[in-house]
């Protein structure tokens, strides 16, 4: 969302708290100009985030204070152990997985972790996965096919990191045997996109039974910037890539990439992360419910199915 845009709503919120303690310090009735203005702030609101730009949502998706695959675990599971390590090489904290209690079933977590400031960035890598971890990643989902566990992926990354020991150690064959195991793992998956969904370093936590996306997520095969800095040799025509890469959530259901947008309170997950939560909690629950009834072979079809069912086209003779 834009700065002013985020100013007007501000001020508005500000103008009501000032009143609010007026109407304490001087005990003054002035609930109906309250209610005026809060009636005003939510329509406000209700205009400004429900016709978002692709920009705007790319901004959401980066913001500093929205939620993080850890704050969700939180929230949603009992009795979190994680667990490290690929066993090859070493552990990657750019990505958190465990086993958990969902509802009292254990289930497998995985999820690509950001920080909340520079500090926690770095040590986190920003969310952007080594082969370690992909090779991290994958161990958990065989751990789980095993036990007949669940698996829930969490996908937050700018993409995979593009750093010369990444690529040494094989960055390009991680994402792939990820892609190529995840497509036969005979236990439900289902993977929902929180921030950023960049490239294959997202596509590697992806390919699940239900890909759902949050209304402020976006999922794309690389950033605006990138985009624009490819076909314009100009990344700060990055606004204007996000409109032409149809990346958000809304679209994405359209062409069928995913199966679901859930929904985000008014302002983005980070203004009501309860309610965030909370709604993610019920798509998962909804979702086992239907995935748990199917065999490993309907399983596996039905996955095949949509991922050859992606994607929308016209055709045209010669």
């Amino acid at each position: 969302m834009t700065t002013s845009k985020e100013e007007m709503i501000l001020a508005l919120e500000t103008k009501i708290d000032e009143l609010a303690q007026f109407s304490i310090d001087h005990d003054v009735n002035l609930s109906k100009e309250i209610a005026e203005l809060n009636y005003k702030l939510t329509k406000m609101k209700k205009e400004i985030y429900e016709n978002l730009t692709a920009w705007e949502r790319v901004q959401l998706a980066r913001h500093s204070q929205r939620p993080t695959t850890m704050d969700y675990i939180e929230a949603i599971f009992d009795d979190f152990l994680e667990l490290h390590g690929d066993r090859l090489f070493g552990d990657d904290s750019a990505v958190v997985g465990g086993i958990a209690k969902f509802k009292g079933m254990p289930v497998t977590v995985i999820g690509q972790q950001k920080g909340r400031d520079t500090k926690e960035n770095i040590s986190r890598n920003f969310g952007m996965m080594h082969p370690e971890g992909y090779r991290k990643a994958l161990r958990l989902m065989k751990q789980a096919e095993k036990f007949k566990r669940p698996i829930i992926c969490f996908i937050d990354t700018p993409g995979a990191y593009c750093g010369l020991g990444a690529e040494e150690r094989g960055q390009g064959e991680a994402i792939a045997k990820n892609l190529m195991e995840m497509a036969g793992i005979k236990v439900p998956i289902i993977a929902i996109v929180i921030g950023e969904g960049g490239s294959g370093g997202a596509l590697a936590l992806g390919v699940g039974d239900r890909i759902f996306m949050l209304e402020n997520a976006i999922y794309s095969v690389l950033s605006p910037e990138g985009f624009a800095s490819i076909l314009w040799k100009d990344s700060t025509q990055a606004s204007k890539a996000a409109g032409l890469m149809k990346i958000t959530a809304r679209d994405l259901k359209k062409f069928h990439i995913i199966s679901d947008v859930i929904a985000e309170p008014l302002g983005g997950a980070h203004k009501d992360f309860s309610e965030t939560a909370l709604n993610i909690k019920t798509s998962i629950k909804e979702s086992l419910d239907e995935l748990l009834t199917k065999n490993e072979d309907e399983l596996l079809n039905e996955r095949y199915n949509q991922f050859r069912r992606m994607g929308v086209f016209m055709e045209e003779e010669a």
